[in-house]
């Protein structure tokens, strides 16, 4: 026998992935979904380059993960002056966060919404989406400087947060 509330999570996802999809489509993101998962991949130009991001549905926990991932990996030996670098900027930042994987480079960052029990709304979904691009856009150069520029982490983030 079923579980009701299992059917219901699922259906709740499932809705919730479609209302993503739709979003995406109605907003202009171009969204490709990645076979057999419920995952979109599109490109973000913003001022200071493109990044890929990623839009996902974790149909289990009813959650919304966005990513915007930086367009270049850092190096092994910059993950360390990455990883400040990235510290220091999560630190006070209201919606999301940045992430580093140190064992690749991969530097992204991250959004996400629990829709549990709820109808994830496209309200909501602009609402994780443009600020984590906005964010990653805004944060890229200093990256890039942390990355190729020998530039301080903490010389970096000033330069963009003005201090």
């Amino acid at each position: 026998m079923d579980d009701p509330d299992q059917n219901e999570l699922n259906e709740n996802s499932l809705q919730a992935f479609a209302t993503l999809g739709q979003f995406l489509e109605e907003d202009d993101w171009y969204p490709q979904q990645l076979e057999d998962r419920y995952v979109y991949r599109m490109g973000f130009s913003g001022k200071s380059g493109q990044v890929t991001c990623f839009a996902q549905i974790r149909l289990e926990l009813e959650q919304f993960i966005f990513y915007a991932v930086a367009p270049v990996k850092a190096p092994e030996e910059t993950r360390l002056a990455v990883a400040e670098f990235i510290t220091r900027a999560n630190y006070g930042l209201r919606i999301g966060n940045f992430e580093m994987d140190f064992g690749d480079g991969e530097v992204r960052y991250k959004s996400s919404l629990d829709f549990e029990g709820e109808t994830l709304t496209s309200k909501w979904i602009k609402h994780a989406i443009y600020p984590a691009v906005q964010t990653m856009d805004s944060y890229l150069p200093g990256l890039m400087k942390v990355i190729y520029g020998d530039t301080p982490p903490a010389e970096a983030i000033s330069e963009i947060e003005g201090d």
